[in-house]
């Protein structure tokens, strides 16, 4: 049928306007995308893949030193993976920015979804559809010998047992739909809003999660130490190696305790000969003492950390440090200690740099080399054929000049500036490098003195960590899986029961069933809500 031709939109210039939203509008919208449960899908897919660089590249929280071997091994790229943060994923401008926007939208997002979940929760079933036969599921019964209201009051009994919450509901004679033109009197339930209750609590245990890692975790701290045998370690910030604070970090709340490294125990795999040399077990045994306490012989292995004083103490790598000892001409001792070589192999063949800035006539440092095993290749070349102290040999690459630590520029003690220094001994200079068993002695060159190869110890490289919120984040992962468990295994249904008075004085009960979401068991639930009916009028199968 044609419009009148004095419609508004019968005119030839008519167009479409669309309404302007204006800035409130526009902040409306954004903040209906932002806490859809769609978005925060996205978002939290999004964290997911982001956290991805965390596990590709070292970080500076967890492996600094792996951070500064990595700018040596890949000088080109670094940089620029570096100016990405991605070096720092977990504090990243990119990463807290996913974060966050998580965090708002997850909150957004539930709490009106909890408020009409209360609101739901106060309100009464829904009244009765007019026409049970066409729900899903329906079943009828026909008794004899009961009224209507004595069927009616024992289907609710019946559905209250089964923990449905019930509501009366009269239909009067007239109208449309079966029950209205009959007449019948009603009941109407419903249960399962603890799927619901599950799922509210799976997102605010999520919530729980991130505030408590996000927030939670900026009062806590982790740092490393490499100690070797019989040397201690004193939780103090000064004795770190390398240490990350949290962003509430208070130095007043390190806990007073040392960690003496007394033994360290490694096995190697020898019967499998398709594995000899690969580690089986490490052991470190320690000595902790507590400020005011007796000292404690206690043990760390891999899986395994030591927990003192709020603190977790964890294994993370072990090594050799040579004990040397270098001697000026006259035979004074200017340095003697026990230096930990950081491994190159899985052999052990371990890298280690001795700086000498005083005690010589000139500055002097010493490129170290340690085979636990030594063995000789073709070309000449040393190399460990087995990671224990079997045949254990050190050399050294000697250089003279300018150390580079009078310059007020922080230096890495695993790495020896050469630049300004000149080559004494070692591959291309004028003699080769100095070579030495456990207790010989060879002459440093142009006379500067001696150096004696003492012994070796094994050091391990020990990971000190805080973290205040262990115990909310595992509360709060018990409370979001009992939460996701519920709301998975919890069916939502709605069931009916109209109970009409039929002309030859039987009673019929219409048994109907609705549910939200897939239900396959929804079809059996009534029936077995009729066969309940039915044994309840105490009537015979």
């Amino acid at each position: 049928m044609s419009r009148p031709s004095d419609h508004y939109d019968s005119a030839a210039d008519a167009k479409i306007v669309n309404p302007q939203l204006g800035v409130v509008g526009w902040l409306r919208w954004f903040w209906r995308q932002l806490t859809s449960m769609r978005t925060a899908l996205l978002l939290l897919l999004l964290l997911a893949i982001a956290a991805v660089p965390g596990s590709l590249v070292p970080q500076r929280s967890s492996d600094p030193n792996g951070v500064s071997q990595y700018f040596v091994d890949h000088k080109d790229v670094a940089p620029i993976l570096d100016q990405f943060q991605l070096f720092d994923v977990y504090s990243s401008a990119w990463f807290s920015a996913i974060y966050l926007l998580l965090f708002i939208s997850l909150i957004g997002c539930v709490l009106p979804r909890t408020k009409h979940h209360f609101e739901a929760l106060r309100a009464q079933p829904p009244a009765t559809p007019a026409n049970l036969g066409r729900l899903p599921a329906h079943a009828e019964l026909t008794v004899s010998g009961k009224s209507a209201e004595e069927v009616l009051e024992v289907s609710k009994a019946v559905l209250k047992t089964d923990r449905y919450r019930v509501a009366r509901y009269d239909r009067p004679a007239g109208g449309k739909g079966k029950l209205a033109s009959t007449g019948a009197i009603t009941v109407s339930a419903e249960r399962g809003y603890m799927r619901e209750t599950g799922n509210l609590v799976f997102h605010f245990a999520l919530v729980g999660v991130l505030i408590a890692v996000g927030f939670g975790g900026g009062f806590g701290f982790a740092g490393q130490r490499a100690i070797y045998e019989g040397q201690a370690f004193t939780n103090s910030l000064i004795a770190f190696d390398s240490f990350n604070p949290g962003r509430f970090f208070n130095s007043s709340s390190l806990p007073p305790y040392t960690i003496t490294l007394d033994k360290f125990t490694t096995v190697y795999e020898e019967q499998n000969a398709n594995a000899i040399g690969q580690p089986v077990d490490y052991t470190a045994e320690v000595t902790t003492q507590i400020k005011g306490q007796e000292p404690q012989k206690q043990v760390i292995k891999v899986n395994e950390p030591l927990r003192i004083e709020g603190t977790d103490v964890y294994l993370l790598g072990n090594g050799y440090a040579p004990t040397v000892t270098v001697r000026d001409p006259e035979g004074n001792v200017i340095f003697t200690d026990s230096v930990n070589f950081l491994p190159q192999d899985k052999n052990l063949t371990s890298l280690g740099v001795i700086k000498l800035p005083d005690g010589l006539k000139e500055q002097v440092g010493l490129i170290g080399f340690f085979y636990p095993t030594v063995s000789e290749g073709h070309s000449g070349a040393f190399f460990s054929m087995y990671p224990d102290l079997v045949d254990p040999r050190l050399t050294l690459d000697v250089y003279s000049g300018d150390l580079g630590l009078d310059d007020g520029i922080p230096r890495s003690v695993y790495a020896l500036d050469t630049e300004d220094m000149t080559k004494l001994a070692g591959r291309k200079a004028p003699q080769k490098s100095l070579e030495m068993k456990i207790g010989e002695t060879v002459e440093l060159p142009q006379g500067l003195g001696t150096v004696t190869f003492d012994g070796v110890k094994k050091f391990v490289s020990l990971d000190i960590h805080r973290d205040p919120t262990q115990g909310w984040v595992l509360v709060f992962s018990i409370a979001a899986l009992a939460g996701l468990l519920v709301s998975l295994f919890v069916p939502r249904r709605r069931m009916w029961v109209s109970v009409t008075e039929n002309s030859d004085g039987s009673v019929t009960a219409e048994c109907a069933g609705l549910a939200r979401g897939d239900d396959p068991s929804l079809e059996s639930a009534v029936n077995a809500l009729k066969d309940k009916i039915h044994r309840a009028l105490g009537l015979n199968s």
